[in-house]
């Protein structure tokens, strides 16, 4: 595999590689060996300091807008104004990521988005807010996302190269899931001390972090793209060369499915807190925590493992879905909570394996297009999903809600499991290893070669 600049390109599918392993040749990796390299290492720590501003502005926008409304529909509002964007604009977003430089385009919307937390605290702190403003607020966060995201995402594999690439996105998912523990705790105490304006502010002063690191970067030792010219049709061209190609259509297929039903979880969690189990706003807290442990240790065996296979990505998806049928059904609050460890780990490997294997099978011009495709996809389901599952949840009740979306996890990771093995010449074999059932997929050329070995035998 060559390291150089832009050298790693989708290949053509052929009889099996391709779709089944897009990047089987990833060598396994040390969990923290992208920390190694200079670059990410100054990248990572500004993402450190800035996803825990990230939470403490969600924990804070809501509760202000809460405050100001009293109104839960006002709270989903500024919500949706904030993903609108990305569902509006998120494939030309990723137009412009292809065409752009990467670490000049992230410092401006680093600094877009660090002059919104700071205007909010202004307002909030000398008492001018109204709600108005953070819905504009939320909007103006959600349109630099538009841009921001699918650019960081495009940055880690400049960063480090397709080498490091599955262990820099695990550590940037298990950097997030840990901010989203500390960031609400750190956000509730400020808010109940000092007030909200200041939960802001620390969200816009965060926001140095990440810039002052991509300006200490070395660009010399960057592995930059060549960039799509300015041209019409490139929107087209990009939804084309997902369409072709198996290996990237079938993931986003499949982590669509489970973004609009399966991750739904704070119409599940409030639902079973309040409704099932009959409990506060304490133990609904807990569900979320326990949660993202299991996402942050998801991402550090991620980190660990150095391959993104996609009979992985079929296979955890199956498990978390089972699982979320298993919860659905639980009678204890305690083994409930527990079972939160084992949804997120395995909800973390889905997103982990998904983020990287699309990254890894596609051209680096095109991998901007790309990316925000799949971040609309995965961020735009829940959204759309979420009255669906509310409606289902309901009408049926919490376990219903929670079990369907678990069931569709499932469903889609065995039919989309069984397109890929389809698509790559492999089938199912289920068989007996040292006296353990194994099933795995194989090349199909590999039964007859068995048969004769048990034959001999």
């Amino acid at each position: 595999m060559s390291t150089g600049p832009g050298a790693h390109s989708a290949p053509a599918p052929t009889t099996h590689d391709t779709p089944e392993d897009p990047v089987e040749d990833t060598r396994k990796s040390s969990m923290f060996s992208s920390l190694k390299i200079r670059n990410y290492r100054l990248f990572f720590i500004g993402q450190v300091v800035s996803n825990t501003g990230t939470w403490m502005q969600r924990i804070a926008q809501d509760w202000l807008v809460l405050s100001l409304t009293g109104s839960a529909t006002a709270v989903g509002v500024t919500t949706a104004l904030q993903f609108l964007p990305m569902l509006l604009f998120g494939l030309y977003g990723g137009v412009l990521v292809d065409r752009l430089p990467k670490r000049p385009t992230l410092l401006v919307t680093q600094a877009a988005m660090a002059m919104t937390g700071l205007a909010l605290a202004f307002l909030t702190i000398t008492g001018h807010v109204e709600v108005w403003h953070v819905y504009v607020a939320a909007f103006a966060v959600g349109l630099a996302t538009v841009v921001d995201n699918p650019a960081r995402q495009s940055f880690v594999s400049e960063m480090v190269g397709p080498d490091q690439l599955q262990n820099a996105v695990s550590l940037n998912s298990a950097n997030f899931q840990s901010a989203r523990m500390v960031g609400p705790a750190v956000a509730g105490l400020l808010i109940t001390g000092v007030g909200t304006g200041w939960a802001f502010l620390f969200n816009g002063l965060s926001f140095v972090a990440p810039i002052a690191g991509l300006l200490l970067m070395r660009a010399r030792e960057l592995h930059p793209v060549q960039r799509a010219p300015r041209g019409k049709g490139q929107l087209r061209e990009g939804l084309a060369y997902v369409a072709g190609r198996p290996e990237l259509v079938w993931p986003i297929v499949l982590v669509g499915f489970i973004g609009t039903f399966a991750f739904n979880f704070p119409v599940y969690l409030s639902a079973f807190a309040d409704e099932v189990f009959h409990v506060g706003a304490g133990t609904y807290s807990l569900f979320n925590t326990l949660m993202a442990v299991g996402s942050v240790t998801g991402a550090l065996l991620a980190a660990r493992r150095g391959t993104a296979r996609l009979r992985l990505l079929a296979a955890a998806a199956l498990v978390f879905g089972t699982v979320e049928i298993v919860a659905a059904v639980t009678p204890s609050l305690w083994l409930f909570a527990l079972l939160m460890i084992p949804l997120g780990l395995f909800g973390m490997t889905v997103n982990v394996t998904a983020n990287t294997g699309i990254q890894m099978a596609t051209d680096p011009a095109m991998r901007g297009r790309v990316m925000a495709l799949y971040m609309m996809v995965f961020l735009g389901g829940s959204p759309v999903g979420a009255p669906i599952v509310g409606w289902i949840t309901d009408t049926y009740g919490a376990r219903v809600g929670l079990a369907v979306g678990g069931a569709v996890a499932a469903l889609a990771a065995v039919v989309i499991g069984l397109i890929l093995a389809r698509a790559g010449g492999l089938r199912l074999s289920v068989g007996w290893n040292s006296g353990h059932p194994r099933v795995r997929f194989v090349p199909r050329g590999e039964r007859e070669e068995r048969e004769e070995l048990a034959a001999a035998a």
